[in-house]
């Protein structure tokens, strides 16, 4: 099975989201052989948010893994990627004041940051996170300036490295919807790059993004968005990982791909299957997420793993 280098991570090129789904036992118990599965199979790389499914889908994640660990696996062999930036019920700090918080939803103060980080720790039962992303913080400029935009993401970056540096973070990123989607209205990657640079260094640990890719959406592969860079040609620039959300739209290209597209993509059993090869197999994308809330599925998405991925050429091929 495939396995490809990610910063200082080996990991699967399909990882598995815990995004949708029901907030009761029975969606909890379907994630947790969900993740079992995945991880018994070769898929290493997992998808959080502490806000989703009002953090039980994180709480589901630690119970599979210490299921997993008690087998005797090492910690080093899943790769655990959460967020923090919206308000989740039950879990928003009595410190946080009305002046830190964008449109009663999002939050990128540091104070707000590490208390999230330490509930998010906690639900998963681990000592130390992979990648800690901050969700959507594009969310905050509908409601704030540019220039304070970024003067809130500086000082969420240097809380950042402040949780590396104290071993309860590994990496840290951004993980977006449109934020790297707009063309010339785009968060700037190389700013946002450069304010990590200010904080520590060369050796900063911002080195992740996650944004939408996929045969509906694949504004990350052709789309200029600083210069004539694609988003994707310059997370390779800047040494950051790229990882792509949405890689089926919610379902919605599982099934009905056109043709043509069945032809450029052959030796599947399924549209779910064609459109997981697709992202996988794009330059610059690390890891292709596909949420996977019950085992069906992820039997059904390892058998991509299987496969070589799709010649550049014939990829490139596929936008003609």
């Amino acid at each position: 099975m495939e396995r490809r280098r990610v910063q200082e991570f080996l990991v699967s090129s399909l990882g598995i989201g815990t995004y949708l789904g029901g907030m009761d036992d029975a969606t909890d118990a379907s994630y947790e052989e969900a993740i079992r599965t995945a991880l018994n199979g070769g898929i290493n790389f997992i998808d959080t948010s502490l806000n989703y499914r009002n953090q039980r889908s994180e709480r589901a994640i630690g119970r599979a893994l210490a299921t997993w660990f008690r087998q005797g696996h090492p910690r080093s062999e899943a790769v655990v990627c959460t967020k923090a930036g919206y308000l989740v019920p039950n879990a928003t700090p009595a410190i946080l004041r009305a002046p830190d918080v964008a449109g009663n939803v999002h939050s990128l103060a540091p104070h707000f940051l590490e208390d999230q980080l330490e509930r998010s720790v906690s639900n998963l039962g681990l000592d130390i996170l992979d990648v800690f992303y901050i969700h959507n913080p594009e969310t905050q400029l509908e409601f704030i300036g540019e220039e304070e935009f970024y003067s809130r993401m500086r000082a969420a970056f240097d809380f950042c490295e402040r949780a590396v540096a104290g071993s309860r973070i590994r990496y840290y990123g951004v993980a977006t919807w449109e934020a790297f989607r707009r063309g010339i209205e785009s968060v700037s990657l190389r700013r946002l790059d450069a304010m990590a640079r200010e904080a520590a260094g060369d050796r900063h640990h911002f080195r992740f993004i996650q944004l939408p890719f996929n045969l509906a959406m694949p504004e990350a592969f052709t789309k200029p968005v600083e210069g004539t860079h694609t988003i994707l040609e310059l997370a390779i620039e800047l040494g950051i990982s790229a990882v792509a959300s949405a890689s089926i739209l919610q379902s919605r290209l599982s099934r009905g791909l056109p043709d043509q597209a069945r032809a450029a993509i052959p030796g599947f059993r399924t549209d779910a299957q064609r459109s997981l090869q697709f992202v996988r197999s794009c330059p610059g994308v690390s890891v292709a997420l596909v949420g996977m809330s019950n085992a069906d599925h992820v039997r059904e998405n390892l058998e991509v793993l299987d496969a070589p991925l799709l010649d550049p050429a014939a990829f490139r091929q596929l936008f003609s």
